[in-house]
């Protein structure tokens, strides 16, 4: 069983390439000028608040309020895989009892909309359950040894793995 956390459901909405490559190990994005932006934000974040970054199980949480379990993104180049990511976050916690909503907040304020609320209901919820069954299959598949097919589209220029998949 895979051990999914928020970086493996997010990559799900983003490509299942990226997915692919990270479940198996293949971690491009130390290379990556975006991801080291997006490190030093939280660790920013972190200073700020006393509410520091929390771990749960495969999990880290940005910040948790009495209301809402928050996640601060740079800007909001993926909202639904960031959607999807703050209901995995909103599921794990209601497995312990703990009900919460999710709050979306992005870094860059001028481009970017205001703080999204997320609640996790029935429908999402059992959406949610069938989303992380297809990463387990895509991960596990024993007739795939390789990655999926790469799709090139706008975004995979800023892609850490785009060196990867079309050069």
């Amino acid at each position: 069983m895979v051990n999914i956390n928020g970086t493996l459901i997010s990559y799900y909405f983003i490509c299942k390439t990226k997915l692919w490559l990270f479940a198996n190990r293949i971690n491009l994005e130390d290379n990556s000028e975006d991801v080291r932006i997006g490190k030093v934000l939280h660790e920013i974040n972190e200073q700020k608040s006393k509410k520091a970054e929390i771990s749960l199980d495969n999990i880290k949480i940005d910040k948790v309020t009495k209301e809402y379990i928050v996640e601060l993104k740079k800007s909001d180049s993926d909202p639904e895989a960031v959607k999807w990511q703050l209901l995995l976050y909103l599921y794990k916690f209601k497995q312990r009892g703990i009900e919460r909503k999710g709050r979306i907040e992005y870094h860059e304020k001028n481009h970017a909309p205001t703080p999204q609320i997320v609640e996790l209901d029935e429908e999402n919820e059992k959406e949610l359950l069938e989303i992380l069954h297809q990463i387990e299959e895509l991960v596990q598949k024993p007739t795939l040894p390789t990655p999926p097919t790469p799709k090139f589209e706008n975004k995979c220029k800023k892609c850490a793995y785009y060196e990867y998949c079309f050069i």
